[in-house]
C-alpha cells in the first residue's frame, strides 16, 4: 500500500507516471506483481502542506507501508531505486522526493477476508 503526497498542481499532471514508476521501482527490487498496485495519490492545496527549507515545489512524500519480512538491504535497495527511477522520468530531484516505508507483522494486516499471517496463496515473497 503506498500513499502520495503533494501539491495539486505538481502531483495531478504526474500522478499516472508516477504511480507506473513506483510499481515498476516495487517490482524490480521486491518481485512485488504488477496487478498487485495499491496506491493512493493524496494532491493537496498548497495551505495544507508544508515542506522543509530547501525543498521546491515539487516536494513529494511517498509513504510504502508493507508487512514485515524484507531485509535492510532490499528496503534500501527500493529506496535507492525510487529516488533514482523518480528523478530519471519525471525530473524530481531526490532533493524533492522523502520516502518513509512503514512495516507491520503479518498479523496487522487485514485483506480478502483474512489476515496477513493466514494468508497461503501470496503470488510474491515478502521474506526478501
Amino acid at each position: 500500500m503506498v500513499v502520495i503526497y503533494g501539491i495539486n498542481e505538481l502531483l495531478n499532471p504526474i500522478k499516472a507516471q508516477l504511480s507506473e514508476v513506483i510499481q515498476a521501482s516495487m517490482t524490480d527490487v521486491l518481485g512485488l506483481p504488477e496487478s498487485k498496485r495499491a496506491h493512493r495519490i493524496v494532491p493537496l492545496d498548497r495551505s495544507n502542506f508544508y515542506y522543509p527549507d530547501g525543498r521546491t515545489d515539487a516536494y513529494t512524500v511517498i509513504e510504502i507501508n508493507m508487512m514485515q519480512g524484507r531485509t535492510p538491504a532490499t528496503k534500501k535497495a527500493l529506496i535507492m531505486a525510487l529516488f533514482q527511477n523518480i528523478e530519471s522520468a519525471l525530473g524530481i530531484s531526490p532533493t524533492d522526493i522523502e520516502i518513509t516505508i512503514k512495516e507491520q507483522p503479518k498479523h496487522c494486516w487485514g485483506f480478502r477476508g483474512m489476515t496477513g499471517d493466514d494468508v497461503k496463496d501470496l503470488t510474491y515473497q515478502v521474506n526478501v
